[in-house]
């Protein structure tokens, strides 16, 4: 297939060199702690007094941008690593889908490195044809470095790929869309959840209007997701306890791609932080996604789905479940 004259440009762009993005902070214990509670890691084996490391894994956090998109340290380049996308965009080729992301280390870091990274664009492929659509695989390469007074020392890769294409089905007009999203919520159950002799006292409790908890009998400790043996002192003997229901967003994400029916877009899920000191993923109603907030005081409400077949326990922020706009 002969290539599109507009491609020349682009492909041009190949071996470009983007600018330095500095990290916010150096790398820090604090920062380590929070990042292996939140992805359930020992930290002591990280954060020991006198060898504080970080995990390799953490390679890309220290480097983002934060809550705020573009958000970069003084310093950081202007340039946009993304503008063969752009310019793709321009032609049409404008759904993109993510392919690989691959974090190579060299070794790990240690407390007070101050780190940056480069973006290389690594190649473009042929134009290809896929069930999505048609377009082309675009690789770019984020090279991580450690500044060091002797001269910096690169201390990691990233190779992210994606597939900038135009789909292979052409948009319909915003009405015929939306009743067709409609059609297809309206024809769409939620899933199922899969019961075990574990989680069926859960999901009971659910129909019943009781937030239940998993109770180890050996220690007291309360865990979430339930499960068959307590992980502190491995008794298999358990009862549960009703949990009030009250809580705090401890954690949040916003759904917008892609929209997967019967579900409204954008979703927020949080994880909710009890009152009784376990957590647990739930979806939250009646409040605008952008107004949720860490630290949000929610309540829990149980709500019936596909003609009474599910019963799900769902949080409201509790100003709105008052009657006040959340």
């Amino acid at each position: 297939m002969a290539e599109h004259e507009w491609m020349n440009d682009i492909r041009a762009l190949v071996g470009k060199e983007y600018g330095r993005v500095y990290a916010w902070d150096k790398v820090n214990a604090p920062m380590i702690r929070q990042w292996c509670e939140v992805m359930g890691v020992d930290a002591a084996r990280y954060t020991a007094e006198g060898a504080v490391t970080a995990p390799p894994a953490m390679l890309q956090v220290w480097c983002m941008e934060g809550l705020t998109a573009n958000n970069y340290p003084p310093g950081s380049t202007t340039d946009n690593p993304y503008e063969a996308l752009k310019l793709m965009e321009a032609q049409g080729l404008a759904s993109v889908v993510a392919v690989n992301s691959e974090l190579s280390f060299g070794r790990d870091l240690r407390e007070g490195e101050r780190l940056y990274y480069t973006t290389r664009l690594d190649s473009i492929s042929a134009e290809k044809t896929t069930a999505l659509g048609t377009g082309y695989f675009v690789t770019l390469v984020m090279t991580f470095c450690s500044e060091q007074p002797q001269g910096d020392e690169e201390v990691g890769q990233l190779l992210f790929r994606v597939f900038k294409f135009r789909a292979a089905n052409p948009a319909q007009p915003a009405d015929d869309k939306a009743s067709a999203a409609a059609r297809a919520s309206a024809a769409a159950k939620r899933p199922q959840p899969g019961i075990s002799d574990d989680t069926r006292f859960f999901w009971e409790g659910a129909r019943a209007g009781r937030l239940l908890i998993q109770r180890c009998k050996g220690c007291g400790l309360l865990r979430h997701p339930p499960g068959p043996v307590c992980s502190q002192c491995h008794s298999f003997e358990w009862d549960t306890v009703q949990a009030s229901g009250r809580g705090t967003v401890y954690s949040f994400v916003v759904m917008h791609y892609p929209e997967v029916a019967p579900f409204d877009h954008p979703n927020p899920i949080a994880l909710i932080a009890l009152e009784e000191g376990t957590r647990l993923v739930s979806q939250l109603v009646g409040v605008q996604p952008g107004q949720v907030r860490i630290g949000q005081a929610v309540q829990v409400e149980f709500n019936s789905f596909d003609d009474g077949e599910l019963v799900l326990p769902q949080f409201r922020p509790v100003a709105a479940a008052e009657g006040v706009n959340a």
